[in-house]
């Protein structure tokens, strides 16, 4: 085991141990303190991703030098997310118990004999397992940290309660009449409460990422031996043959071998309309066979399959932070020792001025847990789980935090053209001349692979009735020849009609230069030595393509694209998809200088594209944008990767990381203002301690529910 982990050069662990997002950057410090590794901490979802050099530390060196900071790491199972459920049934059980104590006090406050003799020693009865038992997480931390000299914001709430708690006690054994059981009780049970909710809220934000691990098929039915058997998936090797009937899913990335179906990969792609397959055709694991059977080839398994993969990326863009954070974890590294230090002020001040020991603790107790700063080590983590995960569930995989902020700075978008803005594959655009001679050239072309031919075969109609060839014979770089109904039929260039001496009208002649002039080829018929008809081949755009410009254009964002066709092509493409800045025939090595002129000019670019020959742009735009099913190359070079063919996914990505990124400042900005409006009104003795605790439960809860909203998020939107 320890092995693979030393030879890994990215580690994602399970943090143990962390209450607050000040545990969060305690454990990244112990972490990043190690030579060789560079680690980021995501209280919001309990995981450290850790990247190491070759001569980092061995894990268990990593694990000591967390256990020294009083947490303890493991290394994550990918088939066993963080159970949020289970932590939020801890706090409930707490809280359930808390209240059921807290309730009769808080009734008897209100009561005239509340601090007569016996009422203080049942309160004190009532509030003992309050105190030390619902509320021992708080405690616990408290003890864990002070062990190692460190404090935590759960050391607020401690040193808060147990201060109220233990005058309480004082008073109630020497006989004074003043007591604040009810409080010490009253601020635990309600921080419990928006623990829970926090927990619940939690959960349902990083339950995409979950959603994803177990789409996964539990079984296969193989056929070995000429028998079908169902074997669990870990035994599924690759080139098993496996068999998927209708409504089951596929169990793992393979390639139809037989069969045909239309197959739902909404899963990765977003897309609810279902996918036909057939022999030759690729598919992936857990995708839904729709209505026929199919029998497929493996040919990924275990962690190498797409949904692997994919629920990888995701758990990883969401432990990488974003810039903002880093100023959240300085002010949380410094917060909670300064607190307690104006805690204490602010006890001295109202002792200094005359007040009683018990009038004096109240505010100061109100400060320490008014400023617990909970919502800030969330404000920032919950965004991000809850935007990236989003974009999962949509086909959208965002690498991290840092390309959410980047995205709201992208005023240029340049798309590549070929297989991005375009379908990437030939079609008959338009006909000059007589249409009947569509089938006899597909006749002849029938034989063919090269694309122009495919693409004549497929211009004719499904229902039309296609003679069959004979005597095919193909004419390099110019065409083919063949006999059609005992009738000789060419398809090519102008040049082999010139070279057969067939003579061109000059009317179709005339179209035909109209075709060339906007970019497309030309492909000639002829009959009987006779020109029958011109073809405009083209590769044509996709059909969202002009609404994505214009949503784009909507966003306040200038768009080009950049091709290394030539001109008349390119601005056929660029004037159907309503793109003004055309960048042609620009060699495949040159795409990076483009872009860097771009950024030279002062704009801020988000490249799209899909080719090997796009990596190198897409790596040197300040935003790379791959299209999911072109090169690995460019979906390794890229920050944001569409699984959908389409380009629709452009806008709703930069759309979905600027709504992400305006979240986390909302967020940041309500943790921020609720501490500097609320600290003050502590110190003056104007914010009762309960008070005090409910409003730090609300601040936790409110920027979670905040972050949650961003499940809404719709293509298009």
């Amino acid at each position: 085991m320890h092995t693979d982990v030393d030879e890994a050069q990215e580690l994602q662990l399970d943090v143990l141990g962390m209450t607050c997002g000040s545990c969060a950057v305690r454990v990244e410090k112990a972490l990043n303190g190690q030579p060789g590794v560079d680690a980021s901490v995501n209280f919001a979802t309990g995981q450290a991703l850790v990247h190491r050099t070759h001569d980092a530390p061995e894990f268990d060196a990593l694990r000591e030098a967390v256990r020294d900071r009083g947490y303890d790491i493991a290394l994550h199972d990918h088939g066993s997310e963080r159970d949020e459920a289970e932590e939020a049934r801890g706090y409930l059980v707490r809280f359930l118990v808390a209240a059921a104590l807290t309730i009769p006090v808080v009734i008897m406050s209100m009561t005239p004999w509340f601090h007569t003799e016996w009422a203080m020693v049942l309160s004190w009865v009532l509030v003992t397992p309050v105190q030390f038992w619902a509320g021992w997480p708080f405690l616990a931390d408290a003890i864990r940290n002070a062990r190692h000299l460190q404090v935590g914001m759960d050391a607020l709430v401690a040193v808060g309660t147990l201060s109220a708690y233990l005058y309480s006690v004082w008073a109630t054994l020497s006989g004074r009449h003043d007591h604040y059981f009810e409080s010490s009780a009253l601020i635990i049970t309600l921080i419990l409460l928006g623990k829970y909710l926090e927990a619940v809220s939690r959960g349902k934000a990083s339950a995409a990422i979950r959603r994803l691990a177990e789409l996964g098929a539990r079984e296969a039915r193989v056929v070995r031996d000429g028998a079908e058997v169902m074997v669990p998936i870990d035994e599924v090797v690759v080139g098993d043959l496996v068999r998927t009937r209708p409504g089951e899913k596929i169990p793992t990335d393979g390639v139809v071998v037989d069969g045909a179906s239309a197959v739902d990969e909404s899963l990765l792609t977003g897309e609810s309309r279902p996918v036909d397959k057939s022999a030759g055709d690729e598919v992936v694991g857990a995708s839904v066979n729709v209505d026929g059977t199919l029998l497929v080839r493996t040919t990924r398994v275990g962690g190498q399959t797409a949904l692997a993969q994919i629920t990888r990326l995701v758990a990883e863009a969401q432990g990488r932070k974003a810039p903002i954070q880093k100023l959240t974890d300085r002010i949380s590294a410094v917060f909670v020792p300064a607190v307690l230090g104006l805690a204490v002020l602010t006890f001295a001040g109202w002792m200094l001025t005359g007040h009683s020991v018990g009038a004096s603790m109240l505010p100061a107790v109100a400060v320490l847990v008014v400023a617990c700063p909970c919502a800030l080590g969330l404000a920032t983590p919950a965004a991000i789980v809850v935007g990236t995960g989003r974009g999962a569930e949509l086909g959208i995989l965002i690498r991290g935090g840092e390309v959410l902020e980047r995205s709201r700075a992208i005023d240029t978008v340049a798309f590549d053209k070929t297989g991005t803005l375009t379908e990437g594959r030939m079609h008959v655009v338009d006909v000059a001349g007589d249409r009947s001679a569509l089938p006899m050239a597909a006749a002849a072309e029938a034989h063919s692979e090269h694309p122009v031919a495919r693409a004549v075969v497929a211009s004719v109609e499904p229902d039309a009735a296609v003679p069959v060839a004979s005597s095919f014979r193909s004419v390099a770089g110019m065409g083919v020849r063949a006999r059609v109904d005992e009738t000789e039929v060419l398809v090519g260039t102008r040049a082999l009609l010139d070279r057969e001496q067939i003579p061109v009208p000059d009317s179709l002649a005339h179209q035909a230069a109209g075709f060339a002039e906007m970019g497309h080829s030309v492909v000639w018929v002829a009959v009987q030595g006779q020109a029958r008809a011109a073809l405009a081949v083209a590769d044509v755009l996709k059909p969202d393509a002009p609404e994505t410009v214009g949503r784009l254009a909507g966003m306040g964002i200038d768009v080009a694209m950049i091709t290394g066709d030539h001109r008349a092509a390119a601005a056929t493409i660029a004037g159907q998809a309503g793109i003004p800045v055309v960048l042609s025939e620009v060699m495949p090595a040159d795409k990076v200088n483009e872009v860097r002129r771009l950024q030279a000019a002062g704009a801020t670019v988000a490249m799209v594209g899909d080719g090997i020959n796009d990596g190198p742009a897409l790596a040197q735009a300040d935003l790379g944008i791959a299209i999911g099913t072109g090169a690995d190359v460019a979906i390794e070079a890229s920050d944001i990767t569409l699984m959908r063919p389409d380009v629709g996914g452009v806008a709703t990505a930069i759309g979905l990381a600027r709504r992400t990124y305006r979240t986390i400042v909302q967020n940041l900005t309500w943790a921020f203002v609720y501490n500097i409006v609320l600290l003050p009104i502590a110190v003056m003795g104007m914010l009762n301690p309960v008070l005090a605790g409910a409003a730090m439960a609300l601040s936790s809860v409110s920027v979670v529910t905040n972050s949650l909203r961003l499940r809404g998020y719709e293509r298009g939107a």
